[in-house]
């Protein structure tokens, strides 16, 4: 039987950290910026990780 594949799109959205939880980029930084203020699009531009009721689902698809 062939090996399994990783998801693509989750390889692309996702890192490892060296602790094993999951990088993720923040929401709502890609358009209509105009009325967010400052100090809101400097806080979307840090990452984050994946939060514990996703987790198991997204090592899923990184793994397989």
């Amino acid at each position: 039987m062939p090996k399994q594949k990783s998801h693509s799109g989750a390889k692309k959205r996702f890192k490892k950290t060296s602790s094993g939880k999951i990088k993720r980029k923040k929401a709502y930084r890609r358009h209509i910026l105009t009325k967010k203020d400052p100090k809101r699009k400097r806080q979307l531009r840090k990452d984050t990780t994946v939060s514990d009721a996703d987790e198991k689902r997204v090592k899923r698809l990184l793994s397989s």
